[in-house]
């Protein structure tokens, strides 16, 4: 075989492995594309998360919060009274249950981009709301009772009670101290660690990777 057939032929395997692996190195960059977009899109769905629990949380409210409920036929003023104040986080939170169902719903994928351990944030997002929600149910009965018979064992057993739900349902607005706030916090912050990183290398996924895959088809 002459010198010119055989450096052709080595040209051609260069050039089929260089486009081989340009086109592996394509596919993870593509990957990696698609991990910018979810990482985005779940940071802004937190943000977005952590503010309408706090606005949720908001002790300031209006004389028509809580009046959308179906009273009981035999519930008594107090228990209206009671029960449509514990409704009012339901009512705050109504308007954003599609946020709530796109954040289900970006878990599995967000699992599927980075794994099962990254479905914790999203967990503890679902968590924090039915505690909320489980807060005010018991809220609506404690605010309802008639404390005035109520020994001093009794009454000191409501009170803590009610002040352990109502430092839930309510934003005690300490930045200390609260505890949904903290732990919103800290699910921002747990979710933060993952996307960030990979936001930061948005731009910069495979560049050398793109400059062999161009010199290859040139």
């Amino acid at each position: 075989m002459a010198f010119g057939e055989i450096l052709s032929s080595v040209s051609i395997i260069i050039a089929s492995g260089t486009a081989i692996y340009g086109i592996s190195a394509w596919k993870r960059e593509f990957r990696g594309k698609r991990q910018i977009e979810l990482a985005e899109d779940a940071l802004v769905l937190f943000y977005e998360v952590r503010e309408v629990i706090a606005r949720a949380r908001s002790c300031l409210g209006f004389g028509y919060e809580g009046k959308t409920r179906e009273s009981e036929a035999e519930e008594t003023p107090t228990q209206k009274k009671a029960r449509d104040a514990a409704y009012v986080i339901f009512e705050r939170f109504q308007p954003h249950e599609e946020l709530f169902s796109k954040l289900h719903a970006m878990r599995y994928r967000f699992m599927a981009q980075f794994g099962l351990d990254s479905a914790k944030p999203f967990d503890e997002f679902k968590k924090i709301r039915n505690e909320i929600f489980s807060a005010a149910r018991r809220l609506a009965r404690l605010w309802a009772e008639d404390v005035r018979h109520f020994d001093e064992k009794r009454l000191e057993a409501h009170d803590k009670k009610r002040q352990k739900y109502e430092s839930i349902f309510w934003d005690t607005y300490d930045e200390v101290a609260d505890p949904i706030n903290l732990r919103l916090d800290k699910v921002v912050s747990e979710i933060e660690a993952i996307c960030r990183p990979v936001i930061m290398d948005k731009g910069r996924v495979f560049p050398e990777l793109r400059k062999l895959w161009a010199k290859v088809w040139k």
